[in-house]
C-alpha cells in the first residue's frame, strides 16, 4: 500500500518494546482500518493526529507487542 502523502510504500516500523505501528494519513486510515479487519489484524490507532507545516494530518497504527510485523508488512504490500 502506497502513502498518498509521501508517494512512497507504507512501512512497518518495530522500535522497542511498543510493538510494530506504521504512520499513516489519516485520510487514509479508512481504508488501512479495512484491510486490517478483513485479514483479522489487531490494532489501535492512537487519538492523537498531527500536521507538520500545514501537511494533512497523520496518525499512528499500533500493532502491540507480540504482533508479526513482518505478517502486517505483506499485508500492506499485497495491495497496489
Amino acid at each position: 500500500m502506497t502513502d498518498t502523502m509521501t508517494e512512497k510504500r507504507i512501512s512497518v516500523y518495530d522500535y522497542g518494546t511498543a510493538g510494530p505501528f506504521i504512520e499513516v494519513p489519516v485520510s487514509q486510515l479508512g481504508d488501512i482500518s479495512e484491510l486490517l479487519e478483513r485479514r483479522g489484524v489487531r490494532y489501535s490507532v492512537q487519538d492523537l493526529a498531527i500536521s507538520f507545516d500545514g501537511e494533512p494530518e497523520t496518525t499512528v497504527v499500533d500493532f502491540g507487542r507480540g504482533a508479526d510485523g513482518s505478517a502486517v508488512q505483506a499485508i500492506l504490500d499485497s495491495v497496489r
